[in-house]
């Protein structure tokens, strides 16, 4: 499991601390000596496997406020390194808070320049985590805490001076609009409640006089200065603190702060170390001092996490997805045991039915051969309803022709008739299912028609059925005898005064085509 730890630095000594869900632990501190940065190197070893954020509270530090143009980007980042590296020289340790935009119409930007002055008392502290290649969230500087303190506990956005104690120094801070613009360190010589009362008052105005002296706030405005101080301390500090004109004092009790913070472990005194601590690994500030060099195990330990996490979260889907396909797989057994069961148990009332049943003469296969010949001679049945159709069609052109009759008939391939027939000559194709119409019928013309163009009718009658490349027709009866050596003439008696001219034509057709 991945821990937290937080490194609270300070001009003497580090002290490290184990966070864990609002408890906060001191585990170690180490003296700034040879023999403290051993001992350091050996804890970083043991807790390899840790994130660890550093708190400073030192008074090496700067604050400026500078207006820079309305910039993004690269140019906005260009500029603030430059005006870092002008007012900070060889400064490694430098952040930048922007402070808001002008509202007049360049919409100029105001950036809290700092830096961390004093490289020296941060150098081993660094180099034995580098040694150690363990992650470096990042460099916080204790001031830049106060705006968040003052949110969580509620107090209201305006100019106002935050104090506070912590390792035998008194943190003074500006905050203006919720944001820090100014914060010095003063060593804290009497600790002793009346002392610390007194100390508090004084700073107080000494502040007052020199934020004054460098314009940062008018001589006549209004300030209020709130004290973090525990419980037993409040009546000394109010009879010390007694407001004045342009000064005011508020008293914020440190435990009562810490429950406000989620801090389970109360500081149980009037130093602040943990209260702050508790907001570094709780709420992040904006700013920190260190560079990508410093955090670069931090960037590594990042990616670990999130390649973890995201193999975790795989897992879990897998997990859950085997899970779901062997729910499936039992209910689809336990489904095929109940069909199986079931099928059993109808296959049991059918042999029963079966019982039943009178015995039938012949055998099954005998039946099954039977009832398979049936079918395909239900599924070979024709009607003449096609054949009727082209015949229908051809009298729809021939209109004068009166039908007496039609014989139609199926000629079955495995008739004896079809196969034995003499007509059949010897190498012929086998003989196929056809259907087979006999037309018979009467031709009528008017009074002034003669046999030639009774003829002709007909004739017209059988071409437009040999039209139909399916059909073979064949012409069994004529209307007229008509042989070789006698001829029809135009002057011939009327065909009305004669018999009626009959006719008779064959029509076939091969099923299926």
């Amino acid at each position: 499991m991945q821990r937290s730890r937080l490194l609270y630095l300070s001009g003497h000594q580090l002290s490290a601390f184990h966070w864990h869900s609002g408890v906060l632990t001191n585990e170690a501190s180490f003296d700034a000596s040879e023999a403290g940065q051993v001992a350091f190197a050996n804890y970083l070893a043991a807790n390899s496997k840790s994130t660890f954020s550093i708190l400073a509270n030192v008074s090496e530090e700067g604050f400026q406020i500078e207006t820079i143009p309305f910039l993004r980007g690269a140019d906005r980042a260009s500029i603030i390194a430059r005006k870092l590296g002008q007012l900070f020289f060889n400064a490694r340790l430098t952040t930048s808070l922007s402070l808001g935009h002008q509202k007049s119409r360049r919409k100029d930007e105001r950036v809290l320049l700092a830096a961390l002055t004093n490289h020296e008392v941060f150098a081993p502290w660094l180099e034995a985590m580098a040694g150690a290649e363990v992650a470096l969230a990042g460099i916080h500087s204790l001031p830049l805490l106060g705006p968040l303190l003052l949110r969580k506990l509620g107090v209201a956005p305006t100019p106002c001076l935050l104090l506070t104690i912590q390792d035998q120094s008194l943190r003074q801070s500006y905050l203006e609009n919720g944001e820090l613009h100014f914060s010095r360190l003063t060593p804290l010589h009497n600790s002793s409640i009346g002392g610390i009362a007194q100390t508090f008052s004084s700073e107080a105005f000494k502040l007052q006089q020199y934020l004054v002296s460098q314009r940062l706030i008018d001589r006549k405005q209004p300030l209020t200065a709130y004290l973090l101080a525990h419980a037993s301390a409040r009546q000394a500090i109010e009879s010390s603190c007694v407001d004045g004109e342009t000064l005011s004092f508020s008293i914020l009790d440190i435990d009562d702060s810490a429950r406000k913070c989620g801090l389970k472990t109360l500081p149980g005194g009037a130093r602040c170390e943990a209260l702050f601590l508790g907001l570094l690994a709780t709420e992040r500030p904006r700013a920190q001092f260190a560079d990508d060099e410093q955090r670069h195990d931090y960037h590594l330990w990042l990616i670990r996490s999130a390649l973890r996490g995201g193999a975790a979260v795989i897992l879990l889907s897998c997990l859950l997805l085997s899970g779901k396909l062997l729910v499936d797989a039992y209910r689809l057994d336990h489904e095929i045991e109940v069909l199986g069961t079931e099928a059993g148990l109808a296959r049991q009332r059918y042999a029963d039915i079966v019982k039943t049943f009178p015995p039938i003469p012949t055998s099954n296969d005998s039946l099954r051969r039977v009832i398979n010949r049936y079918v395909e001679l239900e599924q070979g049945s024709t009607s003449p309803a096609s054949l009727y159709g082209e015949i229908s069609r051809a009298l729809e052109h021939v209109p004068v022709v009166e039908l007496d009759g039609i014989e139609w008939e199926v000629t079955d391939s495995l008739s004896p008739r079809a196969i034995g027939s003499p007509a059949s000559p010897v190498g012929a194709q086998p003989p196929v299912d056809s259907e087979t119409a006999v037309v018979r019928g009467t031709l009528r013309l008017g009074a002034e028609s003669n046999p030639r163009q009774v003829m002709a009718v007909f004739n017209r009658l059988v071409n437009v059925l040999k039209l139909n490349p399916k059909l073979k027709v064949e012409v069994l009866q004529q209307p007229f005898d008509v042989e070789s050596g006698k001829s029809l003439k135009g002057g011939d008696t009327a065909v009305e005064v004669q018999p009626p001219r009959s006719f008779k034509v064959q029509i076939r057709r091969v099923i299926g085509s």
